[in-house]
Order: structure tokens, then C-alpha cells, then sequence
């Protein structure tokens, strides 16, 4: 192993090390990611979205620039050319890393539920609620597009019972929704208001 490593050229040793480090440690980065470990610790608590240049990017272009580069010595190909091919293949891998790390991250955080998103939103009490937040009930909310059951508390000097429409005013920080009785009301239906009008017009033709 020693002495083929030592019978190859400059640019084929640099390309070969550059791919074993770099496929060893992509490995591991990879493993970890997937499997919940702390391989994103590593590139700070920076949120920039979509990144291009992180840790994890830089080990993809690293194990890609190597083989790309083995692959065209074996080719037969010129050093600048190689070179060149090289770079190109490894700027595509942190492409493609980029954006697959971005879109898992999106999938990711649309999952998790963010109880300000809760705010000024109407529902109704599922559990009653005790006045002046001496008992902790429940409502019924839309948030994030789905309806929720959540802990909620009200500072209203009477107590909300079932069924009582409410809106979320506050969200305290360990995500318990602060409500009070809505002043909102509740406007009827479509179908309603035209079966209203149609019933009033019989009235007077009668």
C-alpha cells in the first residue's frame, strides 16, 4: 500500500488523500445529520436560510473534488483539465448538499409547532377555563393551518366555559395561550342569511 502510494504523482497523491479524508469525514458528518447527532453544531447557530458555504458543504466538495480528480488521471486527461473538472464537480456537490439540507430543514420546521402563531386567532373553550388564571383549561384553535387542543388561561374576572368563543390575546413563554371571551360576532352563513330572507319575504307576501 505504501509503495504504490509512494510511485504515484504529486497531483494523484494530493487527490487521493483529498478523497479518502474526505469520504471518511463525510461519512461521519452524514451518519450524524441523519441520525439526529450534533453534526449541525458544528456550523455555528448562524440562520441564513439557504447556505452555501458550511462545514458540511466544504467536506461534500473536498470527497467530490478528490474522486472527480482520481477519475480524470485515470481518463488520461491534462492537469489543468482536471483541475478544472475537479473544482467544477466539487461546486455542484455543495449545490446539491445545500439545498438538500435546506429543504430538510424547511420540512423540519414545518413540523414544529410555534405557539405565537397562535395569536389573535378565535376558537372556542374545550376544557372551562377558571377566572383571573386560577385554573388552567383547554381550546380548541386553528394554528398552522390544523386545528389544536392547547393549555390556555384567561385574565377575565369570570370563568369560560365550554363552547365559549375566545380569542388568544398573549402566549406566555412556555406556550400556554392567554384568551379572553371574543367581542367578535358570529357572523351566519351564506346559506343562512339567504334562508333568513327568503322566510321574511314569505311573511310579508302572506
Amino acid at each position: 500500500m505504501a509503495n504504490w502510494f509512494s510511485n504515484l504523482e504529486l497531483l494523484s497523491q494530493i487527490y487521493w488523500l483529498t478523497a479518502i479524508i474526505g469520504s471518511l469525514v463525510f461519512s461521519v458528518v452524514m451518519i450524524m445529520a441523519f441520525t439526529g447527532g450534533d453534526a449541525d453544531d458544528i456550523d455555528g447557530d448562524v440562520e441564513a436560510g439557504f447556505q452555501f458555504i458550511s462545514f458540511k458543504n466544504l467536506v461534500g466538495f473536498f470527497t467530490i473534488f478528490g474522486w472527480s480528480g482520481i477519475a480524470c488521471i485515470d481518463s488520461g486527461l491534462s492537469t489543468p483539465a482536471t483541475i478544472l473538472v475537479s473544482v467544477i464537480c466539487g461546486l455542484l456537490m455543495m449545490v446539491i448538499m445545500a439545498a438538500l439540507f435546506f429543504f430538510i430543514s424547511k420540512l423540519s420546521d414545518s413540523g414544529t409547532l410555534n405557539y405565537k402563531n397562535a395569536l389573535d386567532a378565535v376558537g372556542e373553550v374545550y376544557l372551562t377555563i377558571g377566572e383571573d388564571r386560577s385554573k388552567m383549561g383547554k381550546v380548541s384553535v386553528s394554528v398552522q393551518g390544523s386545528m389544536r387542543e392547547l393549555d390556555a388561561l384567561t385574565d377575565s374576572l369570570t370563568p369560560l366555559k365550554t363552547g365559549t368563543i375566545i380569542k388568544v390575546v398573549d402566549v406566555t413563554s412556555n406556550g400556554i395561550l392567554i384568551v379572553d371571551q371574543t367581542r367578535k360576532p358570529i357572523e351566519p352563513s351564506k346559506a343562512q342569511t339567504e334562508l333568513l330572507s327568503n322566510n321574511t319575504q314569505k311573511k310579508i307576501s302572506n
